[in-house]
């Protein structure tokens, strides 16, 4: 397994109860397919250095985990699928 941090970049539309929800959808995916979540921070609500979606602003969360190489295509597709993620950025930890 290759370790991995995903940077997603959810709508300042969702609420903050619903936060950790979208969270735990992400992770459950990483260790359903056999992967590990190592950590998951909120760095909350930060601006935008131009709009996405037409939002100005939006809540960051960072997760690490372990995964095989080949299912992170996979999960981008989630990831993309989620109308609550705007982007995400899935790149290979040094280390």
């Amino acid at each position: 397994m290759t370790d991995y941090e995903l940077v997603t970049i959810i709508s300042p539309e969702v609420e903050e109860e619903r936060l950790p929800e979208i969270i735990d959808r992400v992770g459950k995916f990483i260790t359903d397919e056999g992967g590990m979540v190592e950590s998951t921070e909120q760095w909350g609500i930060r601006k935008l250095a131009y709009p996405v979606k037409k939002f100005m602003e939006a809540n960051y969360v960072l997760t690490r985990f372990k995964l095989e190489p080949d299912l992170t295509k996979k999960l981008g597709g989630e990831l993309r699928a989620s109308e609550e993620i705007l982007r995400h950025l899935i790149v290979t930890r040094e280390g």
